[in-house]
């Protein structure tokens, strides 16, 4: 299956603020798209326009499948939102974690354990199956919302500052989980204010005060700014935007 996800010219206002101007952009399945800019940047109004949690002021986002436009009625349950400040519940243990999302998506018995099953492998929780979420480790604690996001197989995953506050090797681990989901079959889109996993990512997006400024793969972008790290790249574009 085949998805794209085209954004045209879209708005979105508060009050006096233009949180997004006139953005336009795609993001394509196969791809690991990194949606990059400093706090401030739009980064997560516009995951929740994708999400549908946001309409815009003016412009619209369309969705394609196999190249046809398809409604967000149809993909809607095919995208799943992991927020920057996710509310799991503190006394419930990872494995009342994945049953009461299991409830809650209405999914089949059989289908259940067998991706449960994979998800706690993959992400290396199967041993702390009756651990509360309240006393896990801030990395195995994102590392329980990306399995219950991903419980469902969604084919839109959109993560907003996954790593924010994480370990670096926790970091580093989830971003080892993200490279083994990546397919043909499913769009990631990954917004984090960390410059250096800008080069982690397949295709880079930058965003500053709203708008969408430059896109490209991590190496194409630096190379043609001629900088070696994304923190230079910023740095310059904000010494020419003053």
């Amino acid at each position: 299956m085949n998805l794209q996800i085209r954004i045209n010219k879209i708005q979105k206002q508060f009050g006096d603020i233009k949180a997004l101007n006139d953005i336009e952009d795609v993001f394509e399945s196969g791809k690991l798209h990194g949606l990059i800019g400093p706090e401030g940047a739009g980064k997560t109004t516009l995951l929740r326009n994708l999400m549908g949690l946001l309409l815009p002021n003016s412009g619209n986002i369309e969705f394609y499948e196999n190249s046809k436009i398809v409604s967000f009625e149809h993909i809607k349950n095919k995208i799943s939102y992991m927020p920057q400040r996710q509310s799991l519940y503190p006394d419930l243990s990872i494995e009342e974690h994945l049953h009461f999302f299991k409830s809650l998506y209405g999914l089949d018995e059989k289908y259940f354990v067998l991706k449960s099953r994979e998800l706690l492998e993959i992400t290396r929780l199967k041993k702390f199956l009756d651990r509360p979420a309240g006393k896990l480790s801030g990395g195995m604690y994102k590392k329980l919302g990306l399995m219950l996001s991903l419980l469902q197989s969604p084919k839109v995953l959109l993560l907003d500052e996954p790593t924010n506050g994480v370990d670096p090797i926790s970091r580093r681990e989830f971003w080892e989980l993200l490279h083994h989901l990546i397919s043909d079959e499913i769009i990631i889109v990954y917004a984090t204010s960390y410059m250096d996993e800008a080069e982690r990512c397949d295709i880079v997006h930058l965003l500053d005060r709203g708008r969408l400024f430059s896109k490209g793969t991590p190496a194409n972008l630096l190379e043609s700014a001629k900088a070696k790290t994304f923190d230079e790249y910023y740095l310059n574009h904000t010494k020419e935007n003053v």
